[in-house]
């Protein structure tokens, strides 16, 4: 497969986002909002995932569709192996306090994977289809569909007893609790974390613009003064 130097940066770029999140997503976040305990709801790979759809588009509006679905493909590639291999690397270390069963990895494993899959290659489809319409709608909405199924696969495919031919369940992750913790509907405490990953996921959405647009201005700067 050719594969020029000059792609390399989406690569690096990609794998970095996908490895950071998934050690990160082992911390959950301290603190109080109010009566809501952010750690019942947020990791702190919440806040550093989406910026794989800030990739995926900058390489999208660079170099076209089919050189983002290769960087997407990496980081299919990255988001499975570091599913597997970094939980037992950080409990080895004594970074997190809990020991993760390999059959459980392999569940979450598939999850991360399916997710990262369907929603970048679905964020690629979307973009190039609005950029033909009005291009400045395309990194907004093509991200925000992403995140939308991102999170829907991972969370349903990770802890939903409905996939439970996929691998064992987390039975904490099953419990009732309050929504979101604070609210008076009882739901497996799983789709409070899914509610809070999404609200953060569209909150960086908005905020990823601002490097998408200061980027792609460059790259416009580059292409007029070549």
């Amino acid at each position: 497969m050719n594969f020029s130097y000059r792609y390399l940066p989406f690569v690096a770029a990609m794998a970095l986002v996908v490895v950071a999140s998934n050690i990160l997503v082992q911390f959950p976040m301290q603190g109080q909002l109010g009566s809501l305990a952010l750690a019942d709801i947020l990791t702190w790979g919440a806040f550093t995932y989406p910026f794989a759809f800030l990739v995926t588009d900058l390489a999208n509006r660079r170099y076209g569709p089919k050189m983002a679905r290769r960087v997407v493909f990496v980081g299919f590639m990255v988001a499975v192996a570091c599913s597997i291999v970094v939980p037992p690397l950080l409990f080895q270390y004594g970074l997190i306090e809990f020991e993760t069963a390999a059959d459980r990895l392999v569940r979450i494993a598939m999850a991360s994977g399916a997710a990262f899959l369907c929603a970048q290659l679905l964020d690629v489809t979307v973009f190039n289809w609005l950029r033909r319409q009005s291009w400045w709608r395309a990194p907004i909405l093509g991200t925000l569909v992403g995140s939308v199924v991102d999170t829907l696969i991972f969370f349903s495919v990770a802890f939903s007893a409905a996939f439970v031919f996929a691998g064992p369940s987390d039975a904490f992750a099953l419990e009732p609790a309050p929504l979101l913790g604070v609210l008076p509907i009882e739901t497996a405490r799983w789709i409070s974390w899914a509610l809070g990953d999404l609200t953060v996921k569209l909150l960086i959405a908005v905020f990823a613009l601002i490097p998408y647009r200061l980027i792609a201005m460059r790259w416009s700067q580059q292409a007029v003064a070549a």
